[in-house]
């Protein structure tokens, strides 16, 4: 599984931030994007990347399925 955030999309709500902080960084101007590392989720992860998905607000983030 792979996510990425669509950078047009994203208004900076920072919701996927707090619901999956290791994976979704902020910029300093708030806007999220994809941590270095994080190219494939860990299977750890995917419930919370899939949850940080669903709760934009702005649908900005994508998930592709392998």
């Amino acid at each position: 599984m792979r996510t990425r955030v669509n950078p047009i999309l994203c208004k900076a709500k920072r919701t996927c931030n707090e619901i999956c902080p290791e994976v979704f960084k902020l910029d300093v101007w708030g806007y999220a994007y994809i941590a270095d590392g994080f190219e494939e989720i860990p299977d750890g992860l995917k419930e919370s990347v899939q949850k940080a998905a669903a709760g934009c607000p702005e649908g900005a983030i994508v998930i592709e399925e392998d």
